[in-house]
């Protein structure tokens, strides 16, 4: 079986690196970067891949045209493309179209999907296969398939990036033997206010100062000149420059496994690293203090036991996850997975393309006809074409 993935950013393309591994043994794959705006540097590259049999040598960022000349010379089975919404939808539809023969089309999301979204579904409707972690995601995205219609199978594939480094007699981690540093790992978007991201690094400086035993490590995805897969408007390193270094904080980039083989505790607003701390057995603390829901991307951790507060994260007080929230959220046993069983299927079997809700003639008559055919709002189709298109330059300028 040979297996194109591309990715376009650097939290895409560890997905995308461990989901291959994840493959029957001696498939013949190849990643690429494919170049956008968002694209990972050299060195995100290095450290998304680090420790995955993709690590060397690290894969080509190619342009939109190039991407398309190296799939017509591959001729994969399988196109993994790993990418956010509006990439999937213009490299599945327009730079990807037409390979002879079809490939089978596969995408999926890199981590926390809780709650599952329209918007999520309607970018990647012309795949074949959406590749989720939860058993509790695979029932959102179906009700949702149901309702709009479009799209292909969903499959269920643990998070690739879950090993556990010793698990107990229920599958789930034993608790590691201690560690040196705390560790908090930053997102680009929440929390999004300045001054809600200072009172984070105000409490990291105040468990520093109380714990001299430990390293209180900020785990950013990026320096302040490299772009990720969100737009960061307050990166922690200049926020505490601006406020004066007042404490003893480290400020690192580089692979997160490397980080939680040496961390007595870990933290997060929401982060989907909270779940590679609970599959290590680091304990663990997701911060409540600006809201529990959807926005704050951190809705899935109700129930885990692990929720606390600047207090709390000032105090040392970490946790373990609930037994039976993770059985019902990401650490399911490896048997109930079926992504690679569905894969199989599709590529061995007749050629039945799935229709995505953005696909066909772009002229409004067909687009009038689609939303008669499907319950998708008008205003979320709109959004679809001015981000297909918006994506369309960007590879054009790109190229």
């Amino acid at each position: 079986m040979r297996v194109l993935a591309v990715a376009d950013s650097d939290s895409y393309l560890k997905w995308a690196a461990c989901l291959l591994a994840d493959l029957p043994p001696d498939p013949a794959t190849r990643l690429a970067v494919v170049r956008t705006p968002i694209a990972p540097s050299p060195g995100q590259i290095a450290a998304a891949l680090s420790g995955t049999p993709a690590a060397e040598p690290l894969p080509q960022v190619l342009s939109a045209r190039a991407l398309r000349r190296a799939a017509e010379r591959m001729r994969p089975d399988v196109v993994l493309v790993a990418c956010t919404g509006p990439v999937v939808d213009v490299l599945v539809a327009d730079v990807l179209d037409g390979l002879r023969p079809r490939p089978v089309f596969v995408t999926g999301l890199p981590g926390i999907s809780v709650p599952a979204t329209e918007k999520a579904w309607l970018f990647r409707s012309g795949c074949d296969l959406f590749v989720v972690h939860s058993r509790r995601e695979v029932a959102e995205f179906a009700g949702i398939a149901a309702r709009l219609g479009g799209g292909g199978t969903i499959g269920l594939a643990r998070l690739p990036f879950l090993r556990p480094r010793g698990a107990g007699r229920d599958g789930l981690p034993a608790r590691p033997g201690g560690g040196d540093r705390v560790v908090f790992a930053t997102q680009a978007k929440v929390p999004g206010p300045r001054e809600e991201r200072e009172r984070i690094l105000h409490a990291l400086a105040r468990l520093a100062a109380g714990r001299p035993d430990l390293d209180v490590v900020v785990k950013l995805r990026a320096w302040e000149d490299e772009r990720q897969t969100h737009n960061e408007r307050h990166h922690y390193r200049r926020l505490w420059r601006d406020l004066g270094e007042p404490g003893r904080l480290a400020f690192e980039t580089g692979p997160m496994h490397e980080q939680l083989a040496r961390a007595a505790g870990f933290v997060t607003v929401s982060s989907t690293a909270a779940l590679e701390a609970v599959a290590q057995g680091v304990p663990s603390l997701v911060l409540a203090d600006f809201g529990v829901s959807a926005e704050m991307i951190n809705l899935v951790f109700e129930g885990s036991g692990l929720l606390g507060t600047l207090d709390d994260l000032a105090g040392g007080a970490f946790r373990a996850a609930d037994p039976a929230w993770c059985a019902a959220n990401y650490f399911h046993p490896a048997d109930a997975d079926d992504w690679t069983d569905r894969l199989a299927a599709l590529v061995t079997g007749p050629a039945e393309r799935p229709r995505s809700l953005l696909d066909g003639p772009e002229h409004a008559a067909a687009r009038r006809r689609a939303r008669l055919r499907v319950e998708v709002p008008p205003h979320m189709l709109r959004a679809g074409y001015r981000a297909r298109r918006r994506v369309r330059r960007y590879l054009r300028a790109l190229t």
